[in-house]
C-alpha cells in the first residue's frame, strides 16, 4: 500500500495545520474530556493513547466537528477558522475514519469509496472532473482495487475497514483522522496501513492523527504522542519523551517497562501482570 509517487508533488500541496486549544466535551452535562489543546502538523503522524474512556476517541471526533464540544477555538492553516466553515468547505479539509461504520448492503467496493468524493461534487449531482482518478488512486493504496466491482456486503471485516479508508483519501483532504485504524485487520495489514500513514506524512506532507491502542505501534509510527488520561492530556511530545515507564505505569495503573529496541531502535513496551511478576521472581532466585 505504498503512495504512489506521481501524485506526490499534488497531494504534498494539500496539507494543512489543524490546531485545537480550549477543547472542552461534556456528556450528559458532565465533561469528559477537560480544556485539551493539540496540533496536528503537515507532514507528521500523531497518535492520541491512554486508557479507555481517556476521551480519546472523543477528542478525534471534535476535532473532525462530529461531537459538539462545549467550548473549543480549531483553527487551520492559522487564519480559517474549523468551525466557521461549512460542512462542504470543512470535508475538503478534514476527513475522519471513524469506528463501527455499518456495512453498506446492494454497494459495490467502488461505490462505497466513490462517497468520499461528496465535498466536491456540489449540490444536484455537479460533475467531478477529478473524481475517477482519485477514487482508483484511493483503491490502489489501501489493496483494494482487485475488489472494486465486488458487493461490499460480502467483505471481511478487514477488507471492509481498508474500504472505508480508502474513501477518506478519495476525499483528498490536507488533514486525515484515524479512529482505531488498525481494528479487525490481521497482523500484515496492520503493518501496512502504519507504512501507509508513515507515507502519506512523509511523501505528501498529510497531517495525520490517529487514535491507537498499541503502545508498540505508536512509539514505531508517530512524531508525536498525545497520552490523555481521564480526559485530560497528560503529556504531548516525542515518543522518547512522552512514552517513559513512569508516567505509563501512573497512567494505565499497571506496571509498564520501556525498553529500546536494539535492532530498530524504536521503543518497545511490556505490561508486567501478576504472571509476569512470578516469572521474574523464579528466573531471579533459581
Amino acid at each position: 500500500m505504498h503512495v504512489g509517487e506521481e501524485t506526490a508533488e499534488a497531494t504534498r500541496a494539500q496539507g494543512h495545520e489543524l490546531l485545537a486549544t480550549g477543547v472542552t466535551v461534556a456528556y450528559e452535562g458532565v465533561d469528559v474530556v477537560h480544556d485539551a489543546s493539540m496540533t496536528l502538523r503537515p507532514g507528521e503522524v500523531t497518535v492520541l493513547v491512554g486508557p479507555n474512556g481517556s476521551g480519546k476517541s472523543t477528542l478525534l471526533r471534535t476535532l473532525a466537528r462530529l461531537q459538539r464540544a462545549r467550548t473549543a477555538r480549531i483553527v487551520i492553516d492559522g487564519d480559517t477558522d474549523g468551525l466557521a466553515l461549512g460542512p462542504r468547505d470543512f470535508s475538503r479539509h478534514v476527513a475522519l475514519l471513524t469506528q463501527g461504520r455499518p456495512t453498506p448492503s446492494g454497494l459495490t467496493v467502488r461505490d462505497v469509496v466513490e462517497f468520499g468524493r461528496y465535498p466536491y461534487r456540489g449540490r444536484w449531482g455537479k460533475a467531478d472532473p477529478g473524481g475517477r482518478a482519485a477514487v482508483d488512486r484511493a483503491l490502489a493504496l489501501t489493496g483494494v482495487a482487485d475488489l472494486a466491482e465486488r458487493g461490499a456486503e460480502h467483505l471481511s471485516g478487514g477488507q471492509l475497514q481498508r474500504v472505508w479508508l480508502a474513501g477518506c483519501l478519495a476525499q483528498e483532504t490536507g488533514v486525515l483522522l484515524l479512529d482505531e485504524p488498525t481494528n479487525h485487520l490481521d497482523l500484515r495489514y496492520q503493518v501496512e496501513l502504519l507504512d501507509l500513514m508513515r507515507d502519506l506524512a512523509d511523501d505528501h506532507g498529510i497531517a495525520v492523527g490517529a487514535v491507537l491502542h498499541d503502545l508498540d505501534q505508536a512509539a514505531a509510527v508517530a512524531d508525536r504522542v498525545v497520552l490523555l488520561d481521564a480526559g485530560r492530556v497528560i503529556a504531548d511530545g516525542d515518543p522518547e519523551d512522552v512514552l517513559t515507564p513512569e508516567r505509563l505505569t501512573d497512567t494505565y495503573g499497571i506496571r509498564i517497562d520501556v525498553e529500546t529496541d536494539p535492532l530498530t531502535g524504536r521503543l518497545r513496551t511490556r505490561a508486567i501482570g501478576r504472571h509476569h511478576s512470578r516469572s521474574e521472581r523464579l528466573s531471579t532466585t533459581s
